[in-house]
């Protein structure tokens, strides 16, 4: 019954009205005051976490990312959708969503950050979904054209539970390693204490809406795995 709920248009609008109310909440309640929520800009923080770069404006351990990931499990669970699968032509994959994230990160935010920004009155977010918007239409190209990275097959569960496995290991760090006055590392995890990493909304509060954000959804994109459809 809360299947057909959510696959219905109306289930559709509450999601993205669920969204569309906490992503601006979060700004409030501590987030950096230029986005609520951005997939790209916290996965980069959460790269600067763990030391992957040393900008030292942004590096936090963003637990939205976290939320997302795991409350996707869940609603794959409980739904019957959790189907672990892998996909053909990794490095064209993975050189394919490197350069959705760089350009997610030059127009300063993914689909996400690009209209909260835009509905905040930041006019240089039209120039954001335009591209988008180009960039989805020549991909269109490419599949009416044949273009296709080969069919995704099914694989051992436990392959599926690798990334969420990384995620909890990551809250875990956050909770052992907590952040200390004035200190920009932990011990083990990397804290900002100026600029947009050093914003951030209470740990609790940032988790739960992450993880209230995931609903269940088809599989991802056949061109690219930043996007899902």
């Amino acid at each position: 019954m809360i299947k057909k709920i959510f696959a219905t248009r109306s289930g559709i609008i509450g999601v993205g009205a669920f969204i569309g109310v906490f992503a601006p909440l979060l700004q409030r309640w501590g987030n950096p005051g230029n986005m609520g929520i951005c997939v790209a800009c916290f996965e980069r923080d959460i790269a600067g976490a763990i030391g992957l770069h040393r900008a030292a404006v942004v590096q936090y351990m963003r637990p939205e990312i976290i939320g997302f990931v795991l409350g996707a499990l869940i609603a794959a669970y409980i739904f019957g959708e959790f189907r672990s699968r892998v996909g053909s032509a990794p490095i064209v994959r993975f050189v394919l969503g490197a350069f959705a994230m760089i350009g997610a990160l030059v127009f300063l935010g993914c689909p996400w950050r690009a209209l909260l920004r835009l509905t905040g009155g930041d006019g240089n977010a039209i120039f954001g979904l335009l591209g988008l918007i180009a960039g989805i239409w020549v991909g269109t190209r490419f599949l009416k054209g044949g273009y296709d990275l080969g069919r995704v097959q099914p694989t051992h569960t436990s392959v599926g539970w690798i990334l969420p496995l990384t995620m909890l290991g990551f809250l875990v760090l956050m909770l052992i390693f907590p952040q200390f006055e004035g200190g920009n590392k932990s011990g083990i995890l990397f804290y900002s204490i100026k600029g947009p990493g050093s914003m951030h909304a209470p740990l609790i509060i940032s988790l739960v809406i992450g993880l209230l954000c995931m609903r269940p959804s088809k599989p991802s994109c056949r061109i690219c795995p930043y996007f899902t459809s």
